[in-house]
């Protein structure tokens, strides 16, 4: 370890107390807390909590936010007792052939018009006023599960804008099967509202099409729809990101900012399990990322380094990275002002020797990462688990696809095993259970590598060829 090396790690065990640390920990994680969903009222509390913590450690906020917050505006829909689409001699019913994601109740027949992926070039010299917009799930590019809803936020957005009655998009994707999508979808789901001022009653359906012949013959003529939807209900939420910043010391480099993320909720409330704990308190996913924000706060409040600090904890991460994607589409400040995000979540851990860094091997910065961990005596590793898709899953994503370079930085773990299992979206998920010693190392290490990145005159970059290179060229322009 160098010289500087050791001053660093001592100023960190200096200011990091273990009891005030594991304070944060034990909170965010209590029972008090409902599992901080966030469409029950604690998760109200858990910000005001972030938001405080962050304030009395010298953080302060975005001048054109709410104090610390930013407002991300939701509705929460349920399912409705009666849905029903009737075309062509067929009926497909909700829950079955048909999925209905938001908007009110209507009843009657109309008139569809395909419009390719739902685009806005795809709306070129067709009229769907008064009509249903018919389109592709997704895009082509935009497959996975995040990406589909993401997409259909800004399909929904168009098709509104054009005049439209609601939107319909033929699902097709082999690689979600359908009936695992309506085990999730038919139930309360919570989405982003593009229609914060209005009254949500925009509607949008998903139809099982998985040969493509439904949109083939729609667009063909067969084009009249008889629909009914009865008994659902949207509900307005306000939910928060908790945002502060921490000024950098280097005039040349505190407009570049290093931002250090994490999501703040979980999943509530569920059924009791065999000893009646229905609570799911997310110890691991995610009360320990968050707890490492407030000490990121505490520690930078402080020593503050040649970057700035952007601290950023995130809600409705568990409903689909809604949080993170609207602050990306909405941000306080500039994008490319943001040169990069260490991202910090978790299912689990199997290996208290460990840190696993999902994105490791695809940024520039890896090599502080990896001394950061050994100087708190742990090894960082890159994602063992490719095949769970983890770096797309979590708040990482939202940054990473406008080309910030985004890592999640995780607890130690060599496979998605049985261990992980026995933890991951599971009651059993708190702090009792959770080796303390590791919590400090792991929340250290993460707070020494910001400071190795915020530190560095180089700034971070993409490794050649990876897939968001060119978005990265794109935001940053001359100056990447």
């Amino acid at each position: 370890m160098s010289t500087q090396g050791i001053a660093q790690k001592e100023n960190i065990d200096k200011v990091l107390g273990r009891a005030e640390a594991l304070s944060h920990f034990k909170f965010l994680a209590s029972d008090e807390l409902k599992g901080r969903d966030p469409v029950r009222p604690e998760i109200d509390i858990a910000a005001f909590y972030i938001a405080n913590e962050f304030e009395r450690y010298g953080a302060t906020p975005i001048n054109n936010l709410n104090g610390y917050y930013q407002y991300v505006p939701f509705v929460n829909s349920t399912p409705p007792t009666v849905g029903t689409v009737k075309w062509k001699g067929s009926k497909l019913n909700h829950g079955e052939d048909l999925l209905i994601l938001g908007g009110a109740d209507i009843s009657g027949e109309y008139d569809m018009v395909v419009v390719g992926y739902g685009f806005e070039e795809d709306y070129e010299g067709k009229d769907v006023k008064d009509k249903w917009v018919v389109a592709r799930v997704g895009a082509p590019n935009r497959l996975s599960p995040p990406a589909l809803f993401e997409a259909g936020r800004e399909k929904l957005a168009i098709a509104q804008s054009k005049g439209a009655i609601g939107l319909i998009e033929m699902y097709n994707v082999p690689t979600t099967p359908w009936r695992m999508l309506v085990n999730f979808l038919n139930k309360p789901q919570l989405s982003i509202d593009i229609d914060p001022e209005g009254n949500s009653s925009f509607p949008y359906l998903w139809v099982k099409d998985l040969k493509g012949t439904m949109i083939k013959s729609i667009a063909n003529g067969k084009n009249a729809m008889e629909v009914e939807i009865k008994g659902k209900t949207n509900r307005k939420i306000k939910g928060r990101n908790v945002v502060a910043i921490i000024e950098g010391t280097d005039p040349n480099l505190k407009d570049e900012y290093v931002m250090l993320s994490a999501h703040y909720d979980h999943l509530g409330i569920g059924q009791p399990n065999a000893e009646g704990d229905s609570i799911y308190n997310g110890a691991r996913d995610n009360a320990v990322g968050t707890a490492a924000l407030i000490q990121a706060a505490n520690y930078f409040g402080e020593n503050p380094p040649k970057r700035s600090i952007l601290l950023c904890a995130w809600t409705a991460e568990e409903k689909g990275l809604l949080g993170s994607s609207y602050f990306s589409d909405n941000p306080p400040l500039p994008l490319k002002q943001i040169v990069f995000n260490l991202n910090i979540d978790n299912g689990g851990y199997n290996d208290t020797s460990l840190v696993t860094i999902i994105g490791m091997g695809r940024s520039s910065v890896d090599h502080h990462i990896s001394a950061a961990a050994e100087d708190f005596g742990l090894k960082a590793i890159a994602d063992p688990a490719p095949e769970q898709g983890l770096y797309d899953r979590s708040d990482n994503v939202s940054f990473a696809k406008k080309g910030i370079p985004a890592p999640t930085f995780s607890l130690g773990f060599t496979a998605f095993d049985e261990e992980i299992g026995k933890y991951y979206h599971q009651v059993t998920d708190q702090v009792d259970n959770f080796d303390l010693d590791y919590a400090l190392k792991y929340w250290k290490s993460y707070i020494l590598s910001a400071e190795k990145i915020a530190n560095d005159p180089k700034r971070p970059l993409w490794v050649e060829g990876d897939k968001y290179e060119n978005a990265a060229k794109a935001l940053y322009g001359n100056s990447y």
